[in-house]
């Protein structure tokens, strides 16, 4: 694997330089960046989207593929916003949050989250801004619009694709503490992954490879999410994550 903090410098199209030169590369604004995601096609592509540094202001310091490789690079260069991903290998994006809480907490150099995810699931985007992400947009955003939501995250708004915003009013809507959904506390953060992987669909294998574990783990994980919701098979473990808006 390559080394992590090692970011890729690929140029992007002229229109797309263009429009992040309007996003904040011409005002003379600058932010530091760090990218988390553990497909790197994808990471490279957002690297040639906003990471010309003299045109779009975004220069990319570091990137990572899963946990333990976030918190180092962000540990190490202290951006000033992350690019987060919300499903990885080691615990997903609220891991990297819970071991990072110390960096976003500091007063004089907080480093801020920006969830950026192919999912739109509703327990995914109230994960991410439990855990103290700023904001959540999805892979279907636009090279400008990200560079913008990058900028506004870093000088401390919250930012959310329209649809999105509404899941997070409906949370925290009521002054009194969310209610807590105890089936679903029961099970684990990879147990929670597998769990929509099987609601979506996948076959063992997919899941196996798309979370880098055995097919034997997998299966492992099943059992226990059956076991600890008292269901019987993958159908009703599908009628059950789908009743709670998890796919």
């Amino acid at each position: 694997m390559s080394d992590p903090t090692e970011a890729n410098g690929t140029a992007g199209s002229a229109e797309a330089a263009g429009s992040a030169r309007a996003a904040g590369g011409a005002g003379g604004r600058r932010v530091r960046v760090v990218l988390v995601d553990d497909h790197r096609m994808f990471r490279t592509g957002v690297q040639a989207e906003i990471g010309q540094t003299e045109q779009t202001g975004v220069e990319v310091v570091g990137e990572a593929a899963d946990v333990d490789q976030a918190v180092t690079v962000i540990t190490a260069t202290r951006p000033e916003v992350v690019l987060l991903d919300v499903h990885l290998p080691g615990g997903g994006g609220v891991e990297v949050l819970r071991r990072c809480a110390a960096l976003m907490a500091d007063p004089e150099r907080p480093v801020r989250f920006l969830a950026l995810s192919v999912s739109d699931a509703a327990e995914d985007v109230i994960g991410v801004i439990r855990g103290g992400a700023r904001g959540y947009v999805t892979k279907t955003i636009t090279g400008s619009d990200l560079i913008d939501s990058v900028f506004r995250v870093q000088e401390g708004d919250a930012v959310f694709s329209p649809r999105l915003a509404g899941f997070v009013l409906d949370a925290f809507a009521s002054t009194d503490a969310a209610p807590v959904d105890e089936d679903l506390d029961r099970l684990t953060q990879r147990e929670r992954e597998v769990l929509r992987l099987i609601a979506r669909g996948y076959a063992y294998k997919e899941i196996a490879k798309q979370l880098f574990i055995s097919v034997k783990t997998v299966e492992s994980h099943v059992s226990a999410v059956l076991r600890k919701l008292q269901l019987s098979n993958r159908h009703e473990l599908t009628r059950w994550a789908t009743a709670r808006r998890l796919v």
